[in-house]
């Protein structure tokens, strides 16, 4: 399977695609990578007791970045 992104530029064109997915030939799915994200971000903080400090991921960061420049 191959996935591209394209932008309709024409209402005709939307018609055509959605005709396609009801011959089962292409599968259109919505693009939302701002709420998956966020969605993300829930999950994780939702396990978590408490937020980490601003220090705590300034060190995390620095620690990351270290370990990628040794390489």
């Amino acid at each position: 399977m191959e996935t591209i992104r394209i932008d309709i530029l024409n209402p005709k064109a939307k018609a055509l695609l959605k005709d396609l997915a009801n011959l089962d030939l292409i599968r259109i799915r919505k693009e939302d990578s701002e709420n998956a994200f966020s969605e993300v971000l829930k999950k994780f903080r939702s396990r978590s007791d408490e937020a980490p400090s601003l220090e705590e991921i300034t060190k995390e960061v620095e620690a990351v970045r270290k370990a990628r420049y040794e390489k």
